[in-house]
């Protein structure tokens, strides 16, 4: 449905550097925590990223805006997990403060992006989009 490849998605491209955030700070978490909580955060993480270009793969409008939900609660999962680890002492205020801003930049590049979608599905009023150049780094 989309004129250009899924990578030129600045939320793709934001969540994919969101995945790389978190695998580093994971990095220094505890061994104890390699199958818990590095492990649940690295899946939600790859997740978001994962979602949105199986979505972007998808037929129909209704089945991506179904993927790009599940990349937006995964978000959510994320940063439930960030303040976890901040209250575990994985990370310091710098460290959450830097991660929940990057975050929060993705789920309103996300929710955009939803919204477009969703103009795109028979219920709407009609109306179709043909320019979703803002939704691209190579405008």
């Amino acid at each position: 449905m989309l004129d250009r490849p899924y990578t030129d998605l600045l939320v793709w491209q934001r969540s994919r550097a969101l995945v790389a955030l978190i695998y580093d700070l994971t990095r220094s978490f505890p061994r104890e925590e390699v199958l818990g909580l590095t492990n649940q955060m690295r899946r939600a993480a790859v997740s978001v990223p994962s979602n949105i270009a199986e979505g972007c793969g998808r037929q129909h409008a209704r089945d991506t805006i179904q993927f790009l939900f599940v990349a937006r609660g995964s978000l959510f999962e994320r940063e439930t997990q960030c303040y976890l680890a901040a209250d575990q002492h994985y990370l310091n205020t710098e460290q959450l403060t830097t991660t929940l801003a990057a975050l929060d930049e993705c789920r309103k590049l996300l929710q955009g992006f939803i919204r477009y979608y969703k103009t795109l599905t028979p219920k709407s009023s009609g109306a179709k989009p043909t320019d979703n150049s803002q939704l691209t780094t190579d405008n």
